[in-house]
């Protein structure tokens, strides 16, 4: 089908019903309000006047810096929706748990949030690895999860919502535009050696190999939490590549970049382009450090729309005017109100219920802070594409943007 056609199929939709009455940030959430439905018929912690979702996320551990920023953007999406009324004329409560950068950790969290606090939906993981540990208990207890983190696709779950990018919307457009725009044939794979980075790179191999015409000349991976980055900055020295392509994770990004400037290789003499910073890990990093290379984001704080500009307001009056917000926390700020519309379409916090509304096709946030978003019938978000160049400041400036991608998590020839 070709592009044209695609829009076409996309913007003429059916008519969606939008939420009644003026949200926070302009957001407008397509949502059938049924308010006469019972609330719950399954035992969730929901009261006559509350409901009791779970935040888990890494609090502790490597995966600290990287999950923070999501928690607080669950927390001020959740704080704004109960400022507005709520949810089924419900406030919201919290129960926030630490997956500690351990992914049985995270499993077993999971299991508490579900089987003894029986909360309605659990927003949180971050790494594969912990959605991985945990997706088996949601499905076992039907639990419903809002999953933030751009991924390696090829999964999908009735009981998963994906608010993060894909492979397709993220590997493979980012490959195609460094290609292009850098003339790049040759290229350098290095990651954090678990499930995300190892998956994502097969999956930009190929791309690079059988798409692309193009050489992998190196691939290397190192221990989430790892410092040491002497041994593969020399091969990289040797190799000279095209395009160093990082999914380096966590606290290591750290001690990556900055070993990499001691080494002397720097953005005028190297592209790099990495599939795992955003803002979060660079206020860690510093932005001297990665100055000129570039991620591939859906989002980033430096996006110029009055909506965006409003949540980053909204953000840094809550937690702070040296706080930052990087991909991972925009796109968990969204989880709360796909919930909320999903909830309120289907007039009750049953899973079933608001699984088979958010199946539907008409649940959109119109001005999310990085523009339209629409949820597809797989789990996945429609969104665009963003490479941002990063500067001294630690914001980066979006160098290009994509047409609005649907999510394909199982795409042909790559699993």
């Amino acid at each position: 089908m070709s592009d044209k056609s695609d829009n076409r199929r996309f913007w003429g939709r059916r008519k969606v019903v939008r939420a009644i009455g003026a949200l926070p940030l302009g957001i407008l959430l397509a949502s059938q309000l049924s308010w006469a439905a019972p609330a719950t018929t399954t035992g969730q912690a929901v009261t006559d006047d509350t409901v009791t979702v779970g935040i888990l996320h890494s609090l502790t551990g490597t995966m600290a810096i990287s999950e923070t920023g999501a928690q607080e953007a669950e927390k001020l999406a959740i704080k704004q929706i109960n400022e507005s009324g709520g949810i089924l004329g419900r406030q919201i409560k919290i129960i926030q748990e630490d997956g500690a950068s351990d992914w049985p950790t995270f499993a077993e969290k999971s299991r508490k949030l579900l089987v003894n606090d029986n909360v309605a939906a659990v927003f949180g993981c971050w790494t594969s690895a912990s959605r991985k540990a945990a997706l088996p208990v949601f499905e076992k207890e039907n639990g419903l999860l809002y999953y933030p983190t751009f991924y390696e696709g090829l999964e999908q779950s009735k009981n998963v919502i994906y608010t993060g990018q894909e492979a397709t919307q993220q590997i493979l457009d980012g490959l195609n535009w460094v290609a292009k725009e850098k003339d790049a044939k040759t290229f350098y794979l290095i990651g954090s050696d678990y499930i995300w980075p190892r998956t994502s790179m097969k999956i930009a191999r190929k791309h690079i190999e059988t798409v692309l015409g193009g050489k992998v000349v190196g691939e290397e991976y190192k221990p989430l939490g790892d410092t040491q980055f002497g041994t593969v900055i020399n091969k990289i020295r040797l190799k000279k590549p095209d395009v160093i392509y990082a999914a380096v994770v966590g606290g290591s990004n750290v001690a990556w970049f900055k070993q990499l400037k001691a080494a002397g290789i720097t953005s005028e003499k190297q592209t790099l382009l990495t599939i795992s910073v955003t803002e979060d890990e660079v206020l860690g990093i510093g932005g001297e450090n990665l100055e000129g290379f570039y991620s591939i984001m859906k989002y980033f704080q430096s996006q110029d729309n009055p909506n965006n500009v409003a949540f980053v307001k909204a953000f840094k009056e809550m937690w702070g005017d040296d706080s930052v917000i990087g991909d991972v926390t925009q796109a968990a700020y969204l989880g709360p109100w796909l919930w909320k519309a999903a909830v309120e379409k289907a007039g009750t916090f049953d899973v079933d219920a608001v699984v088979a509304a958010s199946e539907e096709g008409d649940i959109e946030l119109a001005n999310a802070p990085e523009g339209y978003v629409k949820l597809h019938p797989n789990h996945h978000l429609w969104s665009k594409a963003r490479v941002g160049k990063w500067k001294k400041d630690g914001q980066a400036e979006v160098v290009y943007t994509s047409e609005l991608l649907e999510p394909d998590p199982f795409p042909e020839g790559y699993q």
